[in-house]
């Protein structure tokens, strides 16, 4: 039975996401902060799903992720989907940091846990949650656009790191554009995925072991239009 665990799974894409794959008879564990979540999960899919209590931004996260792939006895996939992010036209620093300090050090923490399990394990798979933000600077939500470009910029380091070691590790970058999550904020939003659909073509995504995926794929369109926008005009959107 393959293994994966999924960090921030207990809401949103995350949860979707570990419905999914516990469908698919997988071995799942699932991290996230709220322990009556994570006990809700439990009770769908009873000895299928493995749970452990942390926070990404705490001190022990990184602890508490390596003891659930050892009670797990090692795991094939991580995923990394906690994330958070909110408007921030005022520029806010409490929500600036908030964001820092998930998408950006808790992210890294625990893909240097996760990273360190494949490289020793020789093989393993990668996963982490960016998205269309990432690709340009936002000015609605500073922080949440360049926290994602960190992931993406990350995973992609990890990527060519594997390609030096020779190793059978692969590190996907699934960008989410709009999906029915409460991350979803503003005012006339286009293309809004419900989370379920989301959640099945990330999953088709890791089976085939892509090293980029954009959620739901239409959105492909959307980052094409971003990277050759120019300056002049993506300042005035």
């Amino acid at each position: 039975m393959r293994k994966t665990i999924i960090v921030g799974g207990t809401s949103g894409i995350g949860r979707e996401l570990a419905k999914i794959m516990a469908g698919a008879g997988y071995a799942v564990g699932v991290c996230g902060r709220r322990p009556e979540l994570l006990q809700k999960l439990r009770n769908e899919f009873p000895g299928k799903i493995f749970t452990k209590q942390l926070d990404v931004v705490q001190p022990q996260a990184m602890g508490q992720l390596k003891e659930l792939i050892t009670e797990m006895g090692g795991t094939d996939l991580v995923v990394i989907s906690a994330g958070t992010g909110d408007l921030n036209k005022d520029l806010d620093w409490k929500i600036e940091k908030d964001t820092i300090d998930v998408n950006v050090i808790g992210f890294a923490a625990m893909a240097n846990v996760a990273f360190e399990h494949f490289r020793d394990k020789g093989r393993g798979h990668l996963v982490g949650i960016s998205s269309i933000a990432a690709i340009r600077g936002g000015g609605a939500a500073p922080a949440y656009n360049a926290s994602k470009a960190f992931v993406s910029n990350y995973l992609e380091g990890l990527r060519q790191k594997v390609s030096k070691l020779r190793l059978a590790i692969t590190v996907t970058d699934i960008m989410p554009g709009l999906v029915d999550t409460p991350m979803a904020k503003g005012e006339g939003l286009f293309w809004v995925a419900p989370t379920e659909k989301a959640a099945r073509q990330i999953f088709e995504a890791i089976e085939k072991g892509k090293s980029h995926a954009y959620i739901t794929k239409r959105w492909r369109l959307i980052a094409w239009l971003l990277k050759t926008l120019p300056d002049s005009l993506y300042k005035k959107l």
